[in-house]
């Protein structure tokens, strides 16, 4: 039994169905709210100073703040979120979304209080930690297509690997909360899949070989460069140098001479 399942046979019973459901309605009704006393949504992010001095809902009300203040967009958000946790849900279960969720939210606060203790402002709100729930989704489907504006598809993966970059940037140009909020979102998603990601780095390592060892191996004499006028190899003459003719196609090797002798022609595989 590994050690995720023994955590779920344990603390299991204590996952909350529908989390996504919650996260939502909490987002859109704060939303709401935002939208009628703008000063409303300053008072729900997490602010470590504030929370020091009193004003210790920040740390429960901070994972529902608005994605966006533009009610369009935050329409648009809630509902693609609302989509990647209950596929995220649906595919691990309630209890490891449950435990993904907490970890990105523990981490966050985490990350917040120390970029105080460390003399750094700032506040932390839901932004990355949804973005962990993004960066999942990716991973599971990658090409999941995605309308920008309602017209334009674009895969999702494409969408992560700026997501990435983004925070790449965020890391490295950012104060001191951001860069703790980031790396909070990342650990939460290295934890969870930095062994399949590494599994598949090895997997494409050993795919890359064996398509390497068959080509020499369907090579004459198990060479990798054949002569296509003369038929030397590599194997037969290690001294020679060999070139692909761009006029062939790029398909066809040549010694030095006959490189620049030969009538160009495209190989029929």
């Amino acid at each position: 039994m590994t050690f995720m399942a023994r955590l779920e046979r344990v603390f299991g019973r204590f996952a909350i169905p529908d989390l996504t459901l919650y996260l939502v309605c909490g987002q859109a009704g704060f939303t709401i709210m935002g939208l009628a006393h703008k000063e409303f949504v300053g008072r729900i992010a997490l602010v470590p100073g504030m929370v020091m001095e009193g004003e210790w809902w920040r740390v429960l009300t901070f994972p529902f703040f608005p994605p966006t203040t533009n009610p369009i967009f935050a329409l648009f958000a809630l509902y693609l979120f609302f989509i990647m946790g209950r596929a995220l849900e649906a595919n691990w279960g309630e209890f490891r979304f449950n435990l993904y969720m907490l970890i990105a939210y523990v981490a966050s606060i985490g990350g917040a209080f120390l970029a105080y203790a460390a003399g750094r402002g700032g506040m932390a709100t839901s932004a990355y930690f949804d973005g962990s729930v993004f960066l999942a989704f990716a991973q599971f489907y990658p090409e999941f297509l995605i309308y920008l504006f309602f017209i334009l598809p674009v895969k999702i993966k494409w969408l992560a690997l700026a997501a990435w970059a983004y925070y790449a940037y965020s890391f490295v140009t950012g104060d001191g909360m951001e860069r703790a909020l980031v790396a909070a979102s990342v650990l939460n998603f290295l934890i969870f899949f930095a062994r399949d990601i590494v599994q598949m780095m090895k997997s494409g390592r050993k795919k890359m070989g064996r398509q390497l060892k068959l080509k020499i191996t369907e090579a004459p004499g198990g060479a990798f460069h054949t002569c296509a006028v003369c038929g030397i190899t590599d194997k037969t003459h290690p001294k020679m140098d060999f070139r692909y003719c761009p006029g062939c196609g790029g398909q066809l090797a040549y010694c030095t001479e006959h490189l620049n002798a030969h009538e160009h022609r495209v190989s029929p595989r």
